[in-house]
């Protein structure tokens, strides 16, 4: 094939393409970057030709990320590990939509760490989420949307019971550390149980008191440290 490649170039003039080449500037929608075989390791996009997400070298559609604009990081068998994804604008009705994320996943799974943030009028969310996330022999992106289409079918009463079940079981992802702001100007690291359940919290409030948290398996208070508690 080379060789062939070669005597094209030849006969019709054309030099042979370099290997090498600098720019100051380049302008593009979107840039693959990818292995000798072809496989996609990184994915640069704008909004309109943003992809969808990667599995063992097949993309999959997403359309939740037809608003988005970034970076996708796919490991060597094709598959999507993580990813940088961005967005902001203003509505016709003045609201503004923003939001930035950067993550990277466990292998064939969903995120296990998360920089975020969102920006609306209402609140501007800034924080960093640690994940506990299965094995994907033991639960396979697959499973999410079965898990779901069962969940479905049962009666509101029973989908709690239905996702606390998997839960316990080990079949879930849950949020273990959360470090960011809060909704009244606050900031807090809530410390996780593996349910995903808040045991430990440390708060500071808008106006700098500082506590302490300790919480039960129902997330009720047990005990408060703060700089008025008694010895």
């Amino acid at each position: 094939m080379a060789s062939a490649l070669a005597a094209v170039f030849f006969l019709t003039g054309a030099k042979e393409p370099p290997r090498n080449e600098r720019f100051d500037e380049i302008t593009v929608g979107r840039i693959n970057i990818v292995e000798p075989d072809g496989t996609k390791r990184i994915v640069i996009s704008n909004k309109a030709q943003f992809p969808g997400d990667f599995m063992q070298g097949k993309e999959n559609s997403r359309p939740d990320r037809s608003s988005f604009a970034g970076m996708l990081f796919i490991n060597e068998e094709g598959t999507e590990n993580g990813g940088l994804i961005q967005k902001g604008s203003i509505a016709a009705d003045g609201k503004v939509s923003s939001g930035l994320s950067l993550t990277f996943d466990r292998f064939r799974q969903d995120q296990a760490l998360q920089l975020m943030n969102n920006d609306s009028a209402v609140h501007q969310q800034t924080g960093i989420r640690i994940n506990d996330v299965p094995l994907f022999t033991v639960t396979s992106l697959e499973d999410i949307n079965r898990f779901a289409e069962e969940a479905n079918k049962l009666a509101k009463p029973e989908q709690q019971a239905y996702w606390q079940k998997l839960n316990v079981q080990g079949r879930m992802s849950n949020n273990r550390i959360w470090l960011g702001n809060t909704r009244d100007k606050g900031s807090s690291l809530q410390l996780k149980d593996a349910q995903g359940r808040v045991r430990m919290m440390l708060l500071v409030s808008a106006d700098g008191k500082a506590e302490i948290q300790m919480l039960d398996e129902t997330g009720k208070v047990s005990k408060t440290i703060s700089s008025t508690s008694k010895e």
